[in-house]
């Protein structure tokens, strides 16, 4: 993960490393290397012309990189949603970003919607119908909105709050409202972060976040539930805040 494939802070070289670290050192940890969607797979989500921008445009050095790594992240988080779908957690350690790729837009170093792209291959080959889509990045995930948000089998929440009490909390409010569903996934972005741009969530927090979802998994969806990566750019701490989010996602906590 020392070579980048763009100039956005998602794309900084390094940014996985401690993440890498913290999570290889734990040996009931598998990492599992990710299989590119196909295009058919990345055209449940958005249009031809934003797949064909993302592939082609190249006005920057980086774009022969580009298309390979965004379609590696989307690929990665269908084989995240696979395995939650056994009724196994997993975490989407996939960059770049997906939560403000919309159907024929992107940006905010998001290229394609991860999110979208594993619940609609989930949902065509009929794994699933339903899902809650807990974002707790600290921006607004636009492009799941936006390819999602009209489909009533779809149930998006962006928590607010000052703290990880109020923040929980919140959480714990769109859960107990949410309707039935398949399973659950989490945009998860680590910006929210105490030391972070977000100055909001601890460590601990996120690793309450993530047990709160294995309890909702257990008593909602039958135990199904995975989260995928989104913003997190205190790189030095992102490994100790995913290994947090995971814990609690497994019910270690």
């Amino acid at each position: 993960m020392k070579e980048s494939y763009d100039s956005t802070p998602a794309g900084a070289p390094g940014r996985l490393d401690t993440a890498l670290e913290v999570l290889g050192s734990q040996p009931d940890y598998e990492f599992i290397e990710a299989i590119s969607a196909t295009r058919e797979q990345l055209l449940l989500a958005h249009s031809p012309e934003l797949i064909d921008d993302v592939k082609f445009e190249s006005n920057s050095y980086y774009r022969e990189k580009l298309y390979d790594v965004a379609a590696l992240a989307a690929g990665g988080a269908i084989q995240a949603g696979e395995t939650a779908v056994s009724g196994e957690p997993a975490f989407g350690l996939i960059r770049p970003p997906g939560h403000h790729a919309s159907r024929s837009s992107h940006w905010g170093f998001c290229y394609f919607n991860n999110i979208s792209v594993s619940l609609l291959t989930l949902r065509e080959r009929g794994l699933i119908e339903s899902a809650f889509i807990l974002d707790f990045d600290l921006h607004e995930g636009d492009g799941n909105i936006n390819i999602l948000g009209k489909n009533p089998a779809f149930t998006i929440h962006n928590p607010h709050g000052s703290g990880d009490d109020a923040f929980i909390a919140d959480i714990k409010r769109a859960m107990d409202r949410c309707p039935e569903v398949d399973i659950i996934v989490a945009s998860a972005g680590f910006d929210q972060y105490i030391n972070g741009w977000g100055g909001n969530i601890t460590t601990k927090g996120f690793g309450r976040i993530g047990q709160l979802m294995y309890e909702f998994s257990l008593e909602r969806c039958k135990r199904r539930r995975y989260g995928l990566l989104e913003g997190g750019y205190n790189h030095k701490d992102l490994g100790d805040n995913i290994f947090a989010f995971c814990e609690g996602l497994r019910g270690n906590l």
